[in-house]
């Protein structure tokens, strides 16, 4: 019996081949030790002899001794290769795309700089136009402000308010003031002394009808004139005169009635631009400024 059991204890260096077989080739040894089958072993074969036994010890001694275990390892190597190959294959692609994607982000953050200081730049160029937007619309304002009082100056070239008027009497169609007309006359004189913008129109009438009454109204018109001219200096230009005779003028209160005594009206205009010049108070100390000697 104790010589059957050494016959199946391996040696020590079989024990240090069996554990790296067992490592490294555990599938190659499940399909060298396939186990006999029952029913193909014939029954002469079985036999619990010592000789047998050696047979199964002598098997596994010369497997052992036949396979080398670096073997393995070359067929682990071909296995693995391929696999290595692919990872290789795949570290280069993750390289190149991570490559790529710095590319593509580098590009990106040109572009996004790029864009931003196109928008800067537009922000620029909006807020540039909106400060000359404003500045042509305040000149614009500007403008019609002026055009405007142009207007106004324009129209009131001609326009005149009537401030005063003065009539002289001529006894006896005479054509000589007497000391009231005088008194009259320096009084309007002194009304429109320094002013500007103002005309006296001069308005002569006879009781006579015909060219008589319309010669006799004028020598009136000339006496009055020359008195306001000698005297006050008063500018001619702004004296207008008309002789009518019997006539009457537009707007008299009298239409209906006929002339019936020598007399001369004498009214002072006054330019209402010139009157609302005169009311600034540029006008007023203008006015204080010709008042002094």
């Amino acid at each position: 019996m104790k010589s059957k059991l050494e016959h199946f204890i391996p040696f020590p260096g079989q024990l240090a081949a069996l554990l790296l077989a067992s490592a490294i080739g555990i599938p190659a040894l499940a399909q060298q030790a396939q186990p006999a089958s029952p029913q193909s072993t014939p029954p002469s074969a079985q036999q619990p002899s010592a000789p047998a036994s050696r047979t199964a010890s002598a098997s596994k001694e010369g497997f052992w001794g036949r396979v080398n275990p670096f073997a393995r390892k070359q067929w682990v190597k071909r296995q693995t290769d391929p696999l290595n190959d692919r990872l290789g294959e795949l570290d280069e692609l993750n390289g190149r795309n991570a490559k790529d994607l710095k590319d593509v982000d580098s590009r990106a953050q040109a572009g996004i700089r790029q864009a931003q200081s196109t928008a800067d730049a537009a922000n620029q160029a909006a807020t540039a136009a909106g400060a000359q937007a404003r500045q042509a619309g305040s000149t614009a304002r500007n403008a019609n402000g002026r055009v405007d009082q142009l207007n106004t100056t324009v129209n009131g070239l001609d326009s005149y308010n009537q401030v005063v008027e003065v009539e002289v009497i001529f006894r006896g169609g005479q054509p000589v003031l007497s000391a009231d007309s005088r008194k009259r006359l320096d009084d309007l004189a002194a009304k429109v002394t320094g002013q500007p913008g103002y005309i006296l129109e001069v308005e002569a009438h006879s009781p006579v009808a015909g060219s008589a009454g319309i010669q006799n109204s004028a020598r009136f018109a000339q006496v009055v004139e020359r008195y306001l001219v000698t005297q006050h200096d008063i500018p001619v230009y702004r004296l207008h005169a008309v002789a009518l005779g019997n006539a009457r003028g537009a707007g008299d209160e009298e239409q209906d009635k006929p002339v019936r005594t020598s007399s001369v009206r004498v009214r002072l205009m006054e330019n209402s631009l010139a009157a609302q010049e005169a009311a600034s108070p540029q006008g007023v100390a203008s006015l204080i400024g010709a008042e002094r000697p």
